[in-house]
């Protein structure tokens, strides 16, 4: 009798949720039975939007931001100076007059750039440090999160605040966070894939390439359609008492119908993101390059990894704030309907 109520609630649940779901696998879906309307800002004036909220609370956010900071340095380390020295020093001897000019230089600064952000100039983390730097990430997320949601409330709350009571749902969220990169593996996969058929000689053309980018494309897909939702179950998670199943279905039903207009604004913000960091990293490293040439007595100083350093604790509270503001909007879309 036990496991057959069981199975008739597990039955139940599972109606409901089809029941939320427009389409069906091998059935045709119209467009009037899919479609749900979203207004949303434009772009760049969502962008503007989100900068400004994190201006207003600058104070609260700019002081989270240091404490990731001396907690990185503390407990997992920073870019190596002395590597990202040998790199700069070792392309400027071997280049030749490639680097000349205003243009050969910011060119030089690109390339350090690009190797910088890559893990370059990074020392290898210990198990201890990869676990020390994950928890670190995900405090900063849900304080960041626990501390808009409050702010924009109208609470007058401390960061201190943020830090006692925003690790609740960290179990909940670190699930979610599994979840999230278990999302990423088709994309992993692309990439793996990639490698190998470029050290292969696989993609010099031919109906393999077109195979190859053709399956990489869909796997790229798969986890981008995953994932759209997941970023707003990372938000929906912190809520009091929300269960990791509980927020990772409301985050799909939130997004359904619409799941491409939420995920070209996500796209949105890490394209923002990057274009960010290249123009200040490239100008920081093009300053750095200048001033240490001229001074030779601050030459150890490690002007690159500090900012390194910085960009990365911008970075982890402008990435939460943005989504948050965005899963806002779409959740006041939703309880005003036009």
């Amino acid at each position: 009798m036990v496991a057959k109520n069981k199975y008739a609630k597990t039955k139940d649940k599972f109606k409901t949720y089809l029941g939320s779901r427009t389409h069906r696998s091998f059935q045709r879906t119209r467009h009037r039975d899919y479609v749900r309307p979203l207004e949303l800002p434009g772009y760049f004036s969502f962008t503007k939007y989100v900068a400004k909220t994190i201006w207003m609370y600058r104070k609260a956010l700019a002081i989270l931001a240091v404490l990731y900071s001396v907690l990185t340095i503390l407990m997992v380390g920073i870019a190596s100076q002395d590597l990202y020295s040998t790199i700069s020093k070792t392309l400027g001897t071997t280049s030749g007059d490639i680097f000349n000019g205003v243009l050969g230089q910011l060119g030089k600064s690109g390339l350090l750039f690009l190797t910088t952000t890559t893990g370059g100039i990074s020392q290898t983390l210990t198990e201890a440090q990869q676990v020390y730097a994950g928890i670190i990430v995900l405090l900063t997320w849900l304080t960041t999160v626990w501390l808009l949601r409050n702010l924009i409330a109208g609470h007058r709350v401390k960061v201190r605040d943020g830090l006692y009571n925003a690790g609740a749902p960290i179990v909940s969220t670190f699930i979610v966070a599994l979840v999230f990169i278990v999302q990423l593996l088709p994309l992993a996969l692309a990439v793996i894939g990639y490698s190998a058929a470029s050290a292969t000689g696989l993609l010099a053309g031919g109906v393999e390439a077109m195979l190859f980018w053709i399956v990489a494309l869909l796997l790229a897909v798969l986890s981008a359609y995953w994932v759209t939702s997941t970023f707003f179950a990372l938000i929906i998670v912190t809520l009091p008492g929300m269960y990791p199943y509980q927020a990772l279905k409301t985050a799909s039903d939130l997004v359904i119908g619409r799941r491409l207009r939420i995920l070209l604004r996500l796209v949105w913000m890490f394209v923002v993101t990057a274009i960010v960091w290249a123009v200040v990293m490239i100008l920081i490293i093009t300053f750095d390059s200048w001033i240490k040439s001229v001074l030779s007595a601050i030459s150890g100083f490690p002007t690159v990894p500090i900012a390194l350093l910085v960009m990365g604790a911008i970075t982890i509270i402008w990435i939460p704030s943005y989504v948050y503001l965005l899963y806002r909007k779409v959740v006041d879309d939703d309880s005003n309907p036009a």
